[in-house]
């Protein structure tokens, strides 16, 4: 199901004016001036923004108002096949000609091309160059071509039913199973419970021609679809390609009217108890339908009541959160949300839950608990204070990056106003509006919403879970018990706030010794009085980004082999216990409206710690830094806690039978590998963890900061960051000891192997074919054997998608690394039957081979090239890509000036090259893993 509330700019909120405004609530929602919108004569609406992130870049959007409920009985499944159809071939773009000019333009197929069904709406996604006129007029050509003009003839489309029904393969499991059975009480007498987009196996392998032709007529027409375009372009421009691409076309004289679908109300609580052998997560969900159709978000009103339900699920979440980190929760993790349900015309309050093993009924209770709770009770002002003070700064955030948005976020801000009506009035006029509204909301408003949400009618409970010895049964009896509770037992919520500071002990500020600067790379680093280094790159990337990362060498590779098998699953537990003194729950509320993360790690070769803040909040970023090297807390209730709540997600992972087959698969190659503890924790490894001896390891690699290197790129100011460094860091503890990547010269088993394992029921089956060894390592051959992986997984999508229908998806990775020891890793992985496995295998290994003999085409690797310099020219502009530079370099010992010379390298990379990478790596040994069903 979806999330419920989906954002109205991210639920754009504002910081509070300290007084009140008068507000006229009828006065509507206007749409955003800076984007061009009009409707053709035929019908056709569309949308023009120009935005310049990313530069020489445009999205450009096909939405179509139809989707699989619009399906006759005949045709599902066939929504979602015209989906497929028009990436097969339309009549500008024969055959594979569409896929192959984007690829020539740098437009990779699946990761930058890509479209999706959905019950209610078909979308394509078409982001291209806008920097030449002819990629743009090709661009609306498509757009054209896939609206009216996709090629479905009956070669063509019996070609692509392989294809489509190994796509429907890939969603067969347990949860597809108990979907399908839940789903008729979920959505009662509904459409919306028989036309799932993937359709009917029977009905995608015999449907008539005709059947697909006619859907793509009655519903792929004017006054059903939108064109979105959005990014470096010129609005008048874009609008006369419009014009002249799609002005010719009419709707059909004898139009199908586009139905709204309802959802009955039902008197009844209709309860779904679901298991299934191969399950591997318990949830619970109890969702309370509304009795009308949702009311449009017009007016400035319906605005306040839209913030007023984000503020109520942000408090109630806010409580389950705390609830989760306690041991005795009987559920991981939980939510409550009002909002979207799968139907458009059917909205819905909805609370769920992943529980713990045989605590269904125990988290269904809790859930109740808690909405009665507020109902009775209603929430506090200081939670409410937090609620807004949390919005408060996401939306802050957004709206200080309001030039830096991205064009896919516009656009799909415009796909839902066109499909949805959802207003669209852009940052600035929220930005106004919220600054008063906030003021305005009270905790009545707001406390008042609960009496909608809770019914005892038109009301489902849905209980998925594990169907194996030792769970216990559950029945309808018992959970229509679960939902009645003695409110008269009830307490209040008690609001305890605790921490003043994320710092409790004294601090004695170092100096900074030296400053150096890079004006290649425009860094700047501080070396500080206790030896600790401090990098920075200052960007404008985004105004309200600061990003961080700290690492050292060392890690887990440090420790003994008995040691490491003792602390690898607790080591993740360790930032549960809080730091500071102060518990998680109090963190989280000193943190509420503050945007700023540290997360600590250790690695198998070195340790370090990741955070993301804004210029606003970064000495918080800076204080959990020093509390995490300085000041962790040992609290062995916490990591008990957090071990039930593992056990549980782990615990029936293994029935999965992708997990399955990796944790016995990996097993396989590791058999020579002492420190190989598995892929999936056990309940006998969880036995193991010792938390004492995990903190005292971590508390020894974190004890000399000066072994650190540590880095920062956004939007950073010079005088801050020193202040804030010689106050945090320069005080940390530190020596002289210095450690290096640890190789301990373990590896995976070598030979030519073959390991089937057979697990799961349905007829599915997934392939792994590797190549891996050691291997000197250089820059360049790091980049050739990345090129080996893209130009050899056209050619797989080619053969064993397109020519043989044998797969949906298909790919090829390739790396080199450097540490701790140089070595490579090349693999090929698929989905497939099980009937076609040994055939599929042969075509990939023919593929290879190729390549070995004759390299590949040059045809292919210009596509390569164009598609990883597009690649990089967006990403050079962005903070994160540079924060990962400075982490590799440091890691490969490299010189992270390098980066500027990349479009060189890939410039550099011939034919040639890619031949004798794939003779140097793919001739050598390979290990096939293959996953098969159970034997009956």
């Amino acid at each position: 199901m979806k999330l419920l509330i989906r954002s109205f700019f991210a639920l754009l909120i504002f910081p509070l004016a300290c007084f009140a405004q008068k507000i006229d609530y009828s006065e509507l929602i206007p749409l955003d001036p800076t984007v061009k919108m009009g409707k053709l004569e035929n019908g056709l609406t569309y949308y023009i923004k120009k935005n310049a992130k990313p530069e020489n870049k445009v999205d450009l959007r096909l939405v179509v108002n139809a989707g699989s409920i619009l399906e006759n009985v005949d045709q599902q499944g066939l929504a979602h096949f015209i989906e497929h159809m028009c990436f097969n071939g339309t009549k500008n773009f024969p055959k594979n000609q569409l896929v192959d000019y984007l690829q020539s333009i740098g437009v990779k197929f699946g990761r930058h091309l890509n479209a999706y069904t959905s019950f209610d709406e078909t979308v394509y996604f078409l982001p291209i160059p806008s920097d030449s006129p002819e990629k743009l007029e090709k661009g609306f050509q498509i757009l054209e071509d896939w609206a009216f003009n996709t090629v479905l003839t009956a070669e063509e489309i019996d070609k692509e039913r392989g294809v489509v029904l190994e796509e429907y393969r890939l969603g067969l499991g347990a949860e597809k199973r108990m979907e399908s059975r839940y789903l008729l009480k979920m959505m009662y007498n509904s459409k919306y419970a028989e036309r799932l987009p993937i359709g009917k196996k029977e009905i995608l392998e015999n449907f008539q021609h005709k059947s697909l032709i006619d859907f793509y007529k009655h519903w792929y027409r004017p006054n059903l679809i939108s064109v979105i375009v959005v990014g470096d372009i010129d609005v008048l421009e874009m609008e006369n390609k419009i014009i002249s691409h799609f002005s010719k076309y009419k709707n059909p004289s004898n139009a199908k009217r586009r139905k709204v679908f309802e959802v009955p109300n039902h008197i009844e609580t209709f309860v779904a108890i679901e298991s299934d052998n191969e399950a591997s997560a318990s949830q619970v969900l109890l969702l309370y339908k509304d009795y009308s159709a949702p009311k449009a978000i017009v007016n400035i009103g319906d605005f306040k009541n839209y913030i007023e339900q984000g503020l109520f699920s942000t408090i109630l979440n806010n409580r389950l959160d705390e609830l989760t980190n306690s041991a005795a929760a009987p559920f991981i993790s939980g939510y409550s949300s009002y909002g979207d349900t799968f139907a458009r015309n059917k909205k819905g309050y909805q609370s769920a839950a992943t529980s713990k093993e045989n605590q269904h009924l125990a988290t269904l209770r809790s859930l109740v608990v808690e909405n009665e709770r507020v109902r009775k009770f209603g929430f506090t002002a200081g939670e409410l204070e937090r609620a807004k003070n949390e919005f408060s700064s996401s939306i802050e955030q957004a709206y200080n990056d309001r030039d830096k948005l991205n064009s896919e976020n516009y656009a799909t801000e415009y796909q839902a106003n066109f499909l949805e009506g959802k207003p669209a009035p852009g940052v600035e006029w929220t930005y106004e509006k919220m600054k008063q509204i906030l003021t305005l909301i009270t905790l009545t408003d707001v406390n008042i919403l609960i009496n909608d949400y809770l019914k005892e009618d038109n009301r489902v409970v849905i209980l998925t879970g594990p169907e194996k010895d030792g769970v216990k049964n559950i029945t309808e009896k018992e959970v229509l018990e679960a939902l009645k509770i003695d409110t008269k037992e009830l307490k209040p919520y008690q609001d305890v706030v605790i921490a003043k500071s994320l710092i409790r002990n004294d601090i004695v500020p170092g100096v900074i010794v030296r400053r150096e600067s890079n004006s290649k790379i425009q860094t700047k680093t501080l070396i500080l009085s206790n030896g600790v280094k401090v990098t920075y790159k200052n960007t404008d990337f985004k105004n309200d980004e600061v990003l961080f990362e700290a690492i050292s060498f060392g890690g887990s590779n440090m420790y003994s082999n008995a040691d490491m098998k003792k602390v690898q699953f607790a080591n993740a537990a360790l930032t549960e216990a809080g730091f500071s003194g102060l518990k998680l729950n109090d963190i989280n509320k000193f943190m509420a409206g503050k945007l700023a993360s540290v997360q600590p790690y250790v690695g198998i070769f070195n340790e370090g710690l990741k955070g993301i803040t804004t210029p606003k909040d970064l000495e918080y970023l800076f204080q959990m830094t020093h509390a995490f090297f300085t000041d962790l807390n040992f609290n062995e209730s916490a990591f008990e806690g957090f071990k039930q709540k593992q056990s549980a997600i782990f615990s029936n992972l293994a029935s999965q039978p992708t997990f399955y087959f990796q944790q016995e698969f990996y097993t396989f190659l590791n058999k020579q590998n002492p420190r190989f503890n598995g892929v999936i924790p056990s309940a006998e490894t969880w036995l193991k963890m010792d938390y004492k001896l995990a903190y005292t390891k971590y508390k020894e690699r974190f004890a000399n900061a000066a072994d650190f290197a540590f880095y920062f790129v956004g939007n950073i100011d010079d005088k801050t960051i020193e202040e804030f460094s010689i106050k945090y860091l320069a005080s940390l503890p530190a020596s002289d000891k210095r450690e290096k990547a640890m190789d301990l010269g373990y590896r995976m088993i070598k030979g030519d192997f073959k390991k089937v394992v057979n697990k799961g029921t349905d007829p599915k089956s997934n392939v792994l074919i590797m190549y891996y060894g050691d291997a000197e390592y250089s820059d360049k051959d790091a980049l050739t054997i990345e090129a080996l992986a893209e130009v050899l997984t056209i050619k797989l999508i080619e053969q064993l998608r397109e020519n043989e229908s044998g797969v949906y998806g298909i790919s090829a990775r390739g790396n080199l690394t450097k540490v701790p020891n140089e070595s490579f890793n090349f693999t090929i992985g698929f989905p497939c039957g099980p009937e076609n496995t040994e055939k599929l295998i042969a075509s990939a290994l023919k593929e290879v081979q190729n390549i070995i003999e004759n390299g590949p085409t040059e045809k292919d690797l210009a596509k390569f090239k164009e598609g990883e310099l597009s690649d990089y020219r967006s990403n050079i502009k962005k903070n994160r890509y540079w924060l990962s530079n400075f982490i590799s370099s440091y890691n490969n010992q490299t010189n992270p000036e390098d980066i500027l010379n990349y479009e060189n390298l890939v410039k550099e990379i011939t034919v040639r090259d890619i031949q004798d990478i794939a003779k140097k790596f793919l001739s050598k040994d390979k290990v096939i893993g293959v996953l098969m069903p159970e034997e009956k």
